[in-house]
């Protein structure tokens, strides 16, 4: 039998960096999800650095996630 065409389609980079940005707020929810129900006893003891500690580490997700739409990743129609 001949083949025809390529062997594999080609994706488009956008792809890819969609599955990137899934990966990266699919492991913050995994790093949360335990903070936030295992240290429930040791916010009441330690609770400003706790509390500063995970909203640094928000703010460096959110900063992340602003910047992927300002570079349009998440917007599919653009070429």
């Amino acid at each position: 039998m001949v083949p025809k065409g390529e062997a594999q389609p080609r994706f488009s980079v956008k792809f890819y960096l969609i599955a990137m940005l899934f990966i990266l707020f699919d492991i913050e929810v995994v790093f949360l999800y335990p903070w936030a129900v295992n240290f429930k006893e040791m916010i009441h003891t330690h609770g400003s650095g706790i509390f500063w500690s995970m909203m640094g580490f928000l703010t460096l997700v959110t900063m992340g996630y602003v910047y992927a739409i300002k570079k349009g990743v998440l917007d599919w129609k653009k070429n």
